[in-house]
């Protein structure tokens, strides 16, 4: 059980994405895509459209939650519930910036305990927007 007093941690992740923010806010969305929590979900239901909610099972683990922006192709915002946020609601923000020819995309996830658990999600949004780069870095060098 969460103590009502337990701080909360923001954390933040920024990648530099060699195409376009439409192509990468695109792939963000596409379970088709590796490198965003979707595509390596055992389970998937993704509506990704303001109040639409989506829910995934990561490892046999539910991942839930309800889009609050869909801005294409700037930014998406949704909130995530997971055993990792003690089922509390937590916010996940999605930005892409076009950064020269390619895109700045910045990850913040706010509401997340000061917790083992809360930062656990470091080494998960890591690894997704890492497996994501990769996708478009392979890409660009098979051109």
């Amino acid at each position: 059980m969460m103590n009502k007093s337990t701080e909360t941690i923001e954390l933040k992740f920024e990648r530099s994405i060699p195409a376009p923010p439409a192509k990468v806010f695109d792939a963000w969305l596409s379970p088709k895509v590796p490198g965003n929590p979707w595509s390596m979900a055992d389970k998937v239901i993704l509506n990704p459209q303001i109040d639409g909610l989506f829910y995934v099972s990561l490892m046999r683990t539910a991942h839930y939650g309800r889009f609050v922006e869909v801005d294409r192709p700037g930014r998406i915002q949704h909130s995530w519930v997971s055993p990792a946020t003690f089922g509390q609601e937590t916010m996940v923000t999605v930005s892409f910036a076009k950064q020269g020819s390619g895109t700045l995309m910045t990850l913040v996830h706010t509401g997340l305990t000061d917790t083992d658990k809360g930062r656990s999600h470091n080494d998960g949004w890591n690894f997704f927007l890492d497996k994501l780069r990769e996708q478009f870095v392979q890409a660009g060098t098979k051109a």
